[in-house]
C-alpha cells in the first residue's frame, strides 16, 4: 500500500527543498519570481502533457499502478501531471541559484559552440538511423530545433545552462532512475523499447536526457523572457 505513494513522494520531495528555500532565503528570495516561474512552466507543460497523453494512449510508455494513486486523467496518473510542475520548478530554481551565486559558472563561447555543434551532429545522425521510432523521432526533432534556435538567438544562456544541466542531471539520475526501475522491483514508468533506441543509462532510456533538456530549457527561455520583459518596463 505504501508503494502506491512512491511517485507522489518523489514529486513532493523534489519540490519541497527548492520551494522552502525560495520562500525563506532572504538574499536571493526566488519566490519574488513565482508568477513568472509558474506561467513559464504552465505554458511549456501544456504541449508536453499533450505529447505525454498521446504516447500513453499509443503505448509508447505507460504507468505501473502499483506505484501511483488511482486517480487518472487522460489515462495518466495525477502524479504524472504533477511531475511537469514539481520537477521543472526545482530545476528552474537550481539554474537561477547557480547563476546568482556562481555567475562565472559557464562555458567559454568557444566551448559552448563546440558542444552545440557536437550535439547537433550526433543527434542528427541518431535521428536519421532511427527515424520512425516514436520516442526517438519526436524527442530528437524537438531537441534539434530547440538547440538550433538557441544557438542562434540565446548563445549566452546556453553558456550558463550547459554546466547547470550537468548539475541538474545528478538528481535527475536519482529520481528518473527510481521511476524507470532502479532500486525497486518494477518501474513506475515503463517504455516500449520498439519506440526508442533500446539503450539505457542504468535503467533510464537514453532519450530521457534530451527529453529533460527539451522540457527544462524551453521553460528557462520562457522564464527569461517574462522576467526580462518585466524589468524592461
Amino acid at each position: 500500500m505504501v508503494s502506491n505513494y512512491l511517485y507522489l513522494v518523489l514529486n513532493l520531495g523534489s519540490l519541497s527543498i527548492p520551494l522552502l528555500y525560495s520562500i525563506f532565503e532572504k538574499e536571493f528570495h526566488f519566490i519574488k519570481y513565482i508568477k513568472y516561474a509558474f506561467l513559464s512552466i504552465l505554458l511549456i507543460a501544456i504541449p508536453f502533457l499533450i505529447w505525454d497523453s498521446f504516447f500513453t494512449s499509443t503505448g509508447v510508455w505507460g504507468f505501473n499502478s502499483d506505484y501511483h494513486i488511482s486517480l487518472l486523467i487522460l489515462k495518466m496518473p495525477l502524479e504524472e501531471w504533477m511531475f511537469f510542475f514539481c520537477i521543472p520548478y526545482a530545476c528552474l530554481f537550481t539554474h537561477e541559484v547557480l547563476k546568482h551565486y556562481i555567475p562565472n559558472f559557464k562555458l567559454s563561447k568557444k566551448a559552448s559552440l563546440w558542444v552545440s555543434v557536437a550535439l547537433l551532429t550526433v543527434i542528427s545522425v541518431l535521428l536519421l538511423i532511427n527515424f520512425g521510432k516514436w520516442y526517438t523521432t519526436v524527442n530528437f526533432i524537438f531537441f534539434l530545433v530547440l538547440l538550433a534556435y538557441a544557438s542562434k538567438y540565446h548563445k549566452e544562456e546556453l553558456r550558463s545552462y550547459y554546466p547547470s544541466f550537468l548539475v541538474i542531471l545528478i538528481p535527475f539520475f536519482v529520481v528518473n532512475g527510481i521511476l524507470t526501475g532502479s532500486f525497486i522491483e518494477q518501474p513506475v514508468v515503463w517504455y516500449n523499447n520498439e519506440e526508442n533506441l533500446g539503450f539505457r543509462l542504468f535503467t533510464i532510456p537514453f532519450e530521457d536526457i534530451f527529453y529533460a533538456f527539451n522540457l527544462l530549457f524551453s521553460i528557462q527561455l520562457v522564464f527569461n523572457y517574462l522576467k526580462n520583459r518585466n524589468h524592461a518596463k
